[in-house]
């Protein structure tokens, strides 16, 4: 959750001449926030590869987690990178990833990137998720992706 600000300078009101109106705080729920492109730059991952990563799988039902990990080259970087990974995905930063973050996952590669459709999202859950909870924790991501 973000929360937002703006204080303003208003002219000639009461004896001191210049007072700050402070406005109310807006809270802006963290989904709504805008995504840079590339996220995953932090992790050393090629564009070109992550490009052609997500051009694979651009048609809806098309997108294969096992594939879409060994194409950007994911599955290569050290458990280090693999956990920042996770911490990117981890949206909301609850400490796991929920089936409403895999929806949007190819979105932290590319803002531009479609949504998961649902038959892709619960097939990429099932995978992910071993102890049977509803989400993937950290441990169990680094074991989908290295696996």
């Amino acid at each position: 959750m973000f929360q937002v600000s703006r204080v303003y300078k208003v002219e000639g009101l009461g004896r001191g001449g210049l007072h700050q109106l402070a406005e109310s705080s807006l809270r802006i729920h963290s989904s709504l926030r805008a995504k840079p492109e590339l996220n995953m730059s932090f992790a050393g991952l090629n564009d070109a590869d992550v490009a052609a990563a997500l051009a694979a799988c651009t048609a809806a039902d098309s997108f294969n987690h096992k594939a879409f990990f060994a194409k950007v080259g994911l599955a290569s970087k050290s458990s280090d990178d693999v956990k920042k990974a996770f911490y990117v995905i981890d949206q909301d930063k609850s400490g796991f990833i929920e089936e409403d973050e895999l929806k949007l996952f190819l979105q932290n590669f590319s803002a531009s990137a479609r949504a998961l459709t649902d038959a892709e999202t619960k097939a990429f859950l099932a995978d992910g998720d071993k102890d049977g909870d509803g989400m993937i924790g950290v441990d169990e991501f680094a074991a989908m992706i290295k696996g």
